[in-house]
């Protein structure tokens, strides 16, 4: 469960670990960013200054900054990393989004109560792109791989199988134990799918590498910022994932 956050006053120096945080905080306020990761690709021309991957940030550079906010994930990032952060006297702010309707609610914990921003005309216009989806069809029967050399798939609690869930796909695995297990090849193709789901990101599949892994069943390639970027990108995603699944 996400910390509860009391009121600060306005953040003027923010550091962001997270991509999708980095662009939503970005096309909030620009230049309030004064830190954001390697993996930080979105809006284009960012300066702030680059401090690591999420996984290994440059826990030094980032108190050197100075900021009076770092934006996290308790996925995204470890907690090791965070606990240094706070034991330098800096506030992190870490988020929890397991599905949709969290997102939009840390959404407004970063943006509105972290950041002291007005809440973005964007994040209104997401919940509403996705309060318009009609129902879905019959659901359909999905391995969505995130991951090979080894097969990992999306699991159980995922904000991905979220999403496609209310485009009418069903995630095969969303009942596993894990999050993200690791699948054999064989077993997937035995699993009973109708689909097969291939994002970009993490694993860059493509319609060259991926597809002929399960030669039985069509395969979806989507964007993976429109499957698993929690941000501006909501708007977009039920037009651009339903067109991507057809």
């Amino acid at each position: 469960m996400s910390e509860s956050l009391s009121a600060p006053a306005p953040a003027l120096r923010v550091v962001s670990l997270v991509p999708s945080l980095t662009e939503a905080v970005a096309v909030t306020a620009p230049g309030l960013l004064v830190g954001v990761t390697d993996w930080c690709t979105h809006p284009a021309g960012l300066t702030a200054a680059r401090i690591g991957g999420t996984k290994n940030p440059d826990v030094a550079a980032i108190v050197g900054l100075h900021p009076d906010l770092v934006v996290a994930n308790e996925e995204e990032n470890r907690a090791p990393d965070l606990a240094a952060l706070r034991a330098a006297g800096i506030e992190v702010l870490t988020t929890e989004i397991r599905g949709l309707d969290q997102a939009f609610a840390e959404l407004h914990r970063v943006l509105v109560t972290g950041c002291g921003l007005a809440r973005p005309r964007w994040l209104d216009e997401a919940e509403a792109s996705w309060a318009a989806l009609p129902p879905p069809d019959e659901p359909r029967r999905a391995i969505v791989p995130i991951w090979r050399r080894p097969w990992m798939v999306l699991g159980r609690d995922t904000f991905a199988g979220d999403l496609l869930a209310r485009l009418g796909v069903r995630n095969v695995y969303a009942d596993h134990t894990e999050r993200y297990p690791r699948i054999p090849l064989d077993e997937l193709n035995a699993a009973g799918a109708d689909l097969v789901v291939l994002p970009d990101e993490p694993y860059r599949f493509t319609a060259a590498d991926g597809p002929e892994a399960f030669p039985a069943l069509p395969a979806a390639l989507v964007d993976g910022r429109y499957l698993t970027w929690y941000g501006p990108s909501l708007a977009g995603a039920p037009a651009a994932l339903r067109a991507a699944l057809r």
